[in-house]
C-alpha cells in the first residue's frame, strides 16, 4: 500500500482552495438565479453543501489517481468555510442577508397573482391552485398573502373570518 498517493497531496493546497472556492461561488450563484422552488424543502446552502461535499469527497473516496483523501478533504473544509461563514455573515449583517439568503416572495396579495413571481419561479396558475387546495383553500379571493418560501415551500394567510370546516 502506497500511503503518499492516499494522503499526499496531487495538486498544491492553495489550488485546491481556489478550485473549491469557485466553484462554490459560481454554483451558489448559479442556483440563486434559478429560483427558489427548485431546491425543494431544504435551503439554497443546505443543498449547495451537500452536492459540493459529495463531489470533493468523491475522488479521494474511489482512489483516483487524480485525486487523493487529503485533496478531498481540503476541497470538503473548503466549501464548509465557504457555506459557514456566508451564514455567518448573514446573521450578523443583515444587509449581506438580502444577498445571500432567500427572502419570501410574494405570491398572492389580497386574492391578485403576482405574476411577475410565477414567471421567476416558472409557476403555472394550475400549479398554483393546486399548491391552494393542498392548503384547503379552492380560491383566491380567501387568501389574504401567499409567499414563495425559501425552501421552496408555499405559505398562505387567509382572508380574516370564520375558518372552513
Amino acid at each position: 500500500m502506497n500511503w503518499s498517493s492516499i494522503f499526499g497531496f496531487s495538486v498544491p493546497v492553495e489550488e485546491s482552495i481556489v478550485r473549491g472556492t469557485v466553484t462554490f461561488f459560481v454554483v451558489f450563484v448559479l442556483m440563486r438565479v434559478v429560483g427558489q422552488r427548485e431546491s425543494g424543502g431544504l435551503g439554497l446552502t443546505d443543498v449547495l453543501l451537500v452536492v459540493l461535499m459529495s463531489e470533493a469527497a468523491a475522488a479521494g473516496l474511489q482512489g483516483s489517481r487524480i485525486s487523493s483523501v487529503s485533496d478531498g478533504t481540503i476541497l470538503v473544509a473548503t466549501v464548509l468555510f465557504w457555506s459557514v461563514s456566508l451564514d455567518a455573515l448573514a446573521y450578523r449583517f443583515p444587509r449581506i442577508a438580502g444577498w445571500v439568503k432567500a427572502r419570501p416572495r410574494p405570491l398572492i396579495e389580497d386574492g391578485t397573482l403576482n405574476r411577475k413571481v410565477m414567471l421567476r419561479e416558472f409557476m403555472t396558475y394550475d400549479e398554483v391552485m393546486s399548491q391552494l387546495r393542498l392548503h384547503g383553500v379552492d380560491e383566491l379571493a380567501s387568501v389574504e398573502r401567499a409567499y414563495v418560501e425559501p425552501n421552496g415551500m408555499i405559505s398562505i394567510i387567509r382572508v380574516p373570518g370564520p375558518s372552513p370546516d
